[in-house]
């Protein structure tokens, strides 16, 4: 219980945070590079969390009332925490059982040299769907891709583009995406509702992107050479392929089309994935668990399962490419993810909760007439977040605190503003 009187902040005292944040997530970046989100985010997002508070407890709040605040942010990111949890358990059983293996195998079959480009965009988007990650696939699959563009004679400049534009696709509609959870969590809306609603916009720039690289390639001439044989042969040496691995892949698919909750949809896939690991990869499973005489097979399976569960496989299949995509999964791997949303909440809960984003809203209302400008000042708040800061995370989860309030106050629906947060 406060007792003081509590008050909107000023604008300038609003911004103390805001601005705090935006410059330490900039030297962040700037001092960590690609592993900024791996710690340092999280103390930069949990000091900035302490400026708010101190706004607040200027401005006649109590640390009950705050407290509070964190508490209520952090609860609407315990779905999404869960999900990505499911996710990575679900990655780990999949990799072990081929189902992953299968797709990347068969989406490298696709390639041929008259259609490189519209190819690499196609499969790059059929791996990140796979994966839900856009990062993953553009810094594996992709490095790959552009090795064998350059050996072509190819664009590098397009080779990326096509690449970049297929992985963003793929990570956007896919129910295992980080940004694609956050997105839907932040804005209230259900995943697979939020994935529909994405259609609108996604499938018509990735149809215009294809058709691009299309009309692209049919102007290049080159032959792909033996780029390709050692990764296929590789796939095929270490794991068993074959068109019945997909069935978990179906079986998400058929369970998100009769729109079972998501948590327990995914990891229902991690567990049929892990009982085709056992049934279809069962040496893999044992050299996961670490072959010993003292274990029986049965509990060695069990163990290796369990393992693919909670920890990252690690490919060994001495192509690094391959290895750098195929080593990955388990729920620890989330955890880094984790801790930035539980920060990130918890900034989000207190700018709330002492009415910091009301103060900055209420400059950026003005500007605001009919529900167009509306969601392109949130655009544009989005996509100027996301330069500020290098950070996707953060550029969902603040903007999406800050316009969740105005969009229910005109009746939007929420997978709008789920929407105009994925998409910028």
């Amino acid at each position: 219980m406060s007792f003081t009187s509590s008050k909107i902040p000023s604008v300038a005292d609003a911004l103390i945070p805001i601005i705090a944040i935006m410059i330490l997530l900039s030297l962040s970046v700037y001092l960590f590079g690609d592993e900024s989100s791996l710690g340092a985010n999280q103390i930069a997002l949990l000091f900035c969390t302490g400026l708010a508070a101190l706004v607040g407890i200027k401005n006649g709040y109590s640390w009950a009332d705050i407290e509070k605040g964190i508490y209520q942010g952090i609860s609407h990111s315990i779905g999404a925490i869960l999900i990505l949890l499911a996710v990575g358990a679900m990655i780990g059983t999949w990799i072990l059982s081929g189902t992953v293996p299968t797709m990347i195998f068969w989406g490298l079959k696709i390639l041929s040299p008259e259609f490189f480009y519209p190819a690499s965009c196609l499969l790059c988007a059929l791996i990140a769907l796979s994966i839900g990650s856009s990062w993953t696939t553009a810094g594996t699959l992709g490095i790959g891709l552009m090795g064998i563009g350059a050996g072509m004679g190819l664009s590098p400049e397009i080779t990326a583009g096509a690449i970049i534009s297929g992985a963003y696709f793929g990570d956007k509609l896919s129910p295992l995406s980080e940004t694609t959870n956050m997105a839907s969590a932040v804005a209230e809306t259900e995943l697979f509702s939020h994935i529909r609603n994405m259609l609108w916009t996604t499938i018509p720039s990735f149809i215009l992107a294809v058709t691009t690289f299309w009309f692209i390639g049919c102007y290049e001439q080159s032959a792909i050479g033996t780029e390709l044989e050692i990764p296929l042969r590789s796939i095929e040496q270490f794991f068993n392929i074959d068109w019945y691995l997909l069935i978990p892949l179906v079986v998400l698919l058929t369970m998100a089309r009769m729109k079972v909750p998501p948590f327990p949809a995914i990891f229902i896939s991690a567990l049929i994935g892990g009982i085709f690991a056992v049934i279809f990869q069962p040496n893999l499973v044992i050299q996961l668990a670490g072959k010993s005489n003292e274990i029986p097979t049965a509990l060695l399976l069990i163990k290796g399962v369990w393992i693919a569960l909670f920890n990252v496989y690690h490919s060994e299949t001495a192509i690094p490419v391959l290895d750098n995509l195929l080593s990955k999964g388990g729920m620890s791997s989330m955890m880094s993810t984790v801790w930035l949303i539980i920060s990130a909440m918890a900034f989000g809960g207190v700018l709330e909760k002492v009415k910091i984003l009301e103060s900055v809203f209420s400059v950026l209302v003005k500007c605001i007439k009919g529900t167009g400008s509306l969601i392109v000042t949130g655009l544009c708040t989005c996509f100027s977040l996301n330069i500020i800061t290098g950070d996707q995370y953060i550029s969902i989860v603040l903007p999406g605190r800050m316009y969740q309030a105005e969009f229910k106050r005109r009746n939007l629906a929420p997978v709008t503003l789920s929407r105009m947060l994925e998409d910028a």
